[in-house]
């Protein structure tokens, strides 16, 4: 299992990836109601970052993005939300 504090970076730059992109950021922004601030004040607390991966795991294409820009493999970011709290609570059946 990942630690959490590896989860934690891979999230920040899950963040770094969406602000990069003003169109996706939006789509962000618009789905949690988090704001711009929120983005800055937020960006350390382990549950924003899991809201994050959250959103990018929404998306094949946005992992895959991601990933690919980051150099990582495509289990990655699943991995990381894991080890965030509220990680394990997911279900998909």
């Amino acid at each position: 299992m990942m630690k959490q504090e590896t989860a934690e970076m891979i999230a920040v730059k899950a963040l770094g990836w969406l602000a990069a992109d003003e169109e996706l950021l939006g789509t962000f922004l618009g789905a949690t109601g988090a704001s711009v601030d929120d983005l800055a004040t937020n960006a350390q607390q382990p549950e924003f970052l899991g809201s994050i991966l959250d959103f990018l795991l929404m998306d094949d294409a946005w992992v895959m993005g991601f990933c690919e820009a980051e150099n990582l493999a495509y289990e990655v970011p699943m991995h990381a939300r894991a080890a965030l709290p509220g990680g394990a609570q997911i279900h998909w059946t």
